[in-house]
């Protein structure tokens, strides 16, 4: 199982950045994707999260109106794209798949890419 991440990078406030995940080894459209972030010296937080047909979606306040998460099921990949960036958005972004297995939730992550918003 593998989930690389990719995409992060320095950028000036008010820039926009774009995540993406490339998965493989699992059966990647049975699987709810989401994205969180750990910044320095705080817990990781989800950022948003994205339904295993990608009918749904749902982001933290913090991110609303300026995140999009996708999917492509065909491609494996699931993608982030950030807008309006702002210096609390620095953190180490990671990409996450979960699925519950006969009552067992299986959780896979990321080795996460580091975004720096900053001048």
């Amino acid at each position: 199982v593998q989930l690389v991440e990719s995409g992060g990078g320095l950028v000036q406030p008010g820039g926009s950045l774009r995540l993406s995940c490339a998965a493989s080894g699992f059966t990647f459209r049975s699987y709810v994707m989401s994205w969180y972030r750990q910044a320095p010296g705080k817990e990781r937080e989800l950022v948003a999260v994205i339904t295993s047909a990608g009918d749904s979606t749902n982001y933290a306040d913090s991110v609303k109106g300026r995140f999009t998460i996708s999917r492509d099921n065909a491609k494996n990949t699931v993608a982030l794209q950030m807008n309006s960036l702002k210096p609390e958005d620095t953190a180490v972004y990671y990409c996450n798949a979960q699925i519950i297995q006969s009552k067992d939730m299986v959780v896979y992550w990321g080795k996460g890419t580091l975004v720096t918003v900053s001048l």
